[in-house]
């Protein structure tokens, strides 16, 4: 083999094994300028859906926090039997935002974005954005109202509809943990954009 070919051969493996990164989550989850400092298109991601669909970057930076930490391949648990036997994934939720398979689908076709992957930051919060729009149109729930748009993204518009959310506790303060984490993010944000 020729060393240039071998050369090229060389980096084309090292960028095979250590490309990238981009969908593994920043480091310093509590410190949204650490966030934006080390990924710059993610600010300009959530500011490009803020002018779309009007959900301010906090609320965005909160929802993703608690759905996936930032990780652009989160999935849910595989359930077991028995404890041993595999027995599928919780949920079809993937990705930043964790859309669900049918909804995923459902934005795909009414925006028309068949080229959308869950796993690319712009599309999820494009997803999110869309979604929280759509809440805010049937629901009356305020885009800056990232505890109550989060419970109607956890429990969907028709669950949030029936109330099925005041039933779970751990739910209300995961809800509660949301909020808290949007006012600190919006806090940090104020400091550092």
């Amino acid at each position: 083999m020729s060393k240039p070919l071998f050369a090229l051969a060389g980096l084309v493996f090292l960028a095979a094994c250590g490309g990238g990164g981009y969908n593994t989550p920043p480091r310093n989850l509590d410190n949204a300028c650490s966030i934006v400092s080390q990924r710059p298109s993610y600010l300009k991601d959530m500011q490009r859906t803020e002018r779309k669909w009007g959900v301010p970057v906090h609320v965005q930076m909160a929802t993703i926090h608690q759905e996936s930490k930032f990780d652009g391949d989160a999935r849910t648990p595989v359930r077991y039997t028995l404890g041993v036997i595999p027995m599928g994934r919780q949920s079809s939720a993937f990705g930043y935002s964790q859309a669900l398979d049918g909804t995923w689908e459902e934005y795909i076709q009414l925006e028309g974005r068949r080229s959308a992957k869950r796993d690319n930051f712009r599309d999820a919060v494009d997803f999110m954005g869309w979604y929280m729009d759509q809440t805010y149109q049937e629901l009356g729930i305020s885009k800056f109202d990232a505890k109550n748009q989060y419970l109607a993204y956890h429990e969907g518009r028709t669950g949030y509809r029936r109330g099925s959310y005041k039933s779970k506790g751990w739910l209300m303060n995961v809800s509660d943990n949301v909020a808290d984490r949007a006012a600190m993010y919006q806090a940090q944000l104020w400091t550092c954009t």
